[in-house]
């Protein structure tokens, strides 16, 4: 970016950010249909620990590596795994949230994509939950896997059987690793910055923390993964698709045309 071109991309950052109340109004109902649509899908035991050995045994079947070599390098220490249980228990929303507000406020013209593609992975992961309810690793006595929350602490979950304030039979697609992903995507693309990629340690860190503290089994990751890369397909590409064009044809981007043309008008 050079100086010639920082005005017009401010007043297209103007232009692009939509009305504060609507999108605290549309994060807040996403953010409950997160919370209170996982709890459609209790109920389903004895089809989520099915779900289950079908998981692992294909996870062995492909020869995918074991959760347990993660978590055996989580175990080596009592802080470690107390770490990475806090990691889990409250870095996946406030992440998130600081990621939107921050493109809301700085880079306003990758907020909208960005805030679409987490509501299309987060609806569709939803309906996934639903169809294909899956206890995790942790209660699965086959995988011969700890559960470090219960064990060592701190636990965002109580007994699966009275639990009634989350559905611990969602475990995929894992929302974790989805938004993770995505936070580190949006802001490899929002910033020019050499050290940008650095974001992907974000993902990375989540995805060695959900498999070690075995709330997640490999394949819910890979399944997030393959989600958000369909929503950003989808959503982004077009999108980004059409700005290219339109600054390749006219040199501004629709928003920025018909801004000039007012001012033209006015002289």
């Amino acid at each position: 970016m050079n100086a010639r071109t920082e005005p017009a991309q401010a007043g297209s950052d103007a232009i692009a950010r939509p009305p504060l109340v609507r999108e605290l109004l549309l994060v807040a109902g996403l953010f409950l249909v997160y919370k209170f649509g996982r709890q459609l899908a209790t109920g389903h035991t004895g089809e989520a620990f099915h779900n289950a050995h079908r998981v692992w045994d294909f996870e062995r079947a492909v020869h995918l590596p074991g959760e347990g070599a993660v978590q055996s390098l989580l175990l080596h220490g009592d802080g470690l795994v107390h770490l990475a249980n806090t990691y889990y228990a409250t870095v996946h929303f406030p992440a998130t949230a600081a990621f939107l507000v921050w493109l809301y406020l700085r880079r306003p013209v990758h907020y909208v994509w960005a805030r679409r593609v987490l509501a299309a992975v987060t609806a569709t992961a939803l309906v996934l939950h639903l169809l294909f309810p899956l206890a995790p690793p942790r209660l699965l006595a086959a995988t011969g896997l700890v559960d470090t929350a219960r064990v060592y602490g701190p636990s965002v979950y109580g007994d699966p059987a009275t639990d009634s304030l989350s559905n611990q039979f969602a475990a995929m697609p894992s929302l974790h690793f989805g938004w993770a992903l995505m936070v580190a995507v949006g802001l490899i693309v929002a910033t020019r910055s050499r050290w940008r990629w650095l974001w992907l340690a974000h993902p990375l860190l989540t995805l060695l923390v959900i498999v070690g503290t075995a709330n997640h089994y490999w394949l819910d990751a890979i399944v997030a993964a393959a989600l958000l890369g369909l929503a950003l397909a989808v959503i982004h590409l077009p999108d980004r698709t059409a700005t290219t064009a339109g600054r390749a044809q006219g040199g501004l981007v629709p928003a920025q045309r018909d801004e000039q043309a007012l001012v033209g008008a006015g002289r």
